[in-house]
């Protein structure tokens, strides 16, 4: 059965770090375009960032860029987010999501997503 496990997500001051990642289960990431996508309560489901299967490529949302950083370790079949700079607008459940596309893919389209995390709940808050 293939699975994505976010972990990392908690309690956070504003202006505070934290380090996402996201694990495959029953099938390996090297092929995969990764995409982490956020959901505040009561508010629509965003793309934050994406990387491609070899990770050279990358896309953030404007919200986020130059705080967040995505990248991958394919021999740990696993894809980070790390996120400076935390702001209460950041507090949201981060789901990390997988598609099978060609290597220059890496756009953070949710529903072109095959893959999803059950997600890990980031709160940032004093």
């Amino acid at each position: 059965q293939l699975q994505l496990v976010e972990s990392g997500g908690g309690l956070v001051q504003p202006g505070g770090s934290l380090r996402l990642s996201c694990a495959a289960s029953g099938f390996t990431l090297n092929y995969y375009t990764i995409g982490w996508f956020r959901q505040a309560p009561g508010k629509e489901r965003e793309g934050v960032s994406c990387i491609n299967s070899s990770g050279g490529m990358t896309n953030y949302a404007a919200s986020v860029k130059g705080r967040f950083i995505i990248s991958r370790d394919n021999a740990k079949n696993t894809v980070y987010l790390q996120m400076n700079s935390l702001e209460p607008e950041d507090t949201a459940v981060y789901y990390c999501a997988a598609v099978h596309r060609g290597s220059s893919y890496c756009s953070m389209y949710a529903d072109a997503m095959d893959y999803w995390g059950k997600g890990t709940p980031v709160t940032v808050s004093s």
